[in-house]
């Protein structure tokens, strides 16, 4: 029989063997944990659509940087006696005053699209705090009311931010149907993309600065039209009292 004797050197080689394959095992046991923790923490999801059987549709404009086409959207828009909701950047409320007032005077929603339209996201809890009430103390001095609705710049959001809306005594929403109109597809184009994808409840997103945008929208909302849906602003077909969002974003009532 081989009697195996093993040096000091070789001792101290397979004590840090030995060591080393623990630290890799608690390494990846602790990985493992905070992974099946991440994935079954709940998610808190913005309103990106909502459940009505009433054939009511919201059209919502983002406005952060140009200003050319907001009086001819707003002409449009009263000629085909549609209200729609404007989100719109602080820093466009300060550049624009007129245009905001414009606006609310024509009766659409003017709401919230942060301060500076910063990535919320990358930003902390007062940060985010201070993009959303900066926003509404702007658009409040103008118009005299206070924004109920938030839409986050670029999309972009997770649990803090939507927490950090809530905390406001605002909706964090967002849309279910995008025109694309800020890629410039022609307007045959974004009225095809809007009537496919249309349900009731639906919130359809577009911008005030897109090149076809003045162009496409009677033609979006005849299209619309044509299919039975009827246009409101988005602060009136989100529904009243406690809610949920299941994981498309669907606003339903927490009676349901």
């Amino acid at each position: 029989m081989k009697i195996i004797t093993l040096t000091r050197r070789g001792l101290l080689i397979l004590f840090g063997c030995v060591l080393l394959g623990v630290l890799t095992l608690t390494i990846l046991t602790t990985t493992a944990a905070r992974m099946v923790a991440v994935s079954t923490e709940e998610r808190d999801i913005p309103i990106y659509c909502v459940e009505r059987d009433d054939k009511k549709v919201a059209i919502s404009f983002d406005a952060a940087w140009g200003n050319e086409q907001t009086e001819d959207l707003l002409s449009i828009l009263e000629e085909k006696d549609v209200k729609a909701t404007f989100f719109l950047v602080g820093d466009w409320v300060e550049k624009y005053p007129d245009s905001v007032m414009s606006i609310a005077e024509h009766g659409h929603d003017v709401e919230n699209h942060s301060d500076t339209h910063a990535y919320m996201t990358q930003l902390t809890t007062d940060e985010q705090l201070s993009e959303i009430k900066s926003c509404n103390e702007k658009i409040k001095d103008l118009t005299g009311e206070t924004p109920t609705l938030f839409r986050p710049p670029y999309g972009d959001y997770d649990n803090k931010v939507v927490k950090s809306v809530k905390d406001c005594g605002m909706y964090c929403i967002q849309w279910d149907i995008d025109s694309l109109d800020w890629k410039d597809p022609s307007p045959a184009q974004m009225v095809q993309r809007i009537t496919s994808n249309l349900t009731s409840g639906s919130i359809i997103l577009m911008h005030n600065g897109a090149k076809n945008t003045p162009e496409a929208l009677p033609q979006i909302i005849d299209a619309v039209r044509a299919e039975g849906y009827e246009f409101v602003p988005i602060s009136e077909i989100i529904l009243e009292g406690d809610y949920t969002t299941d994981h498309e974003g669907r606003m339903h009532t927490t009676e349901q």
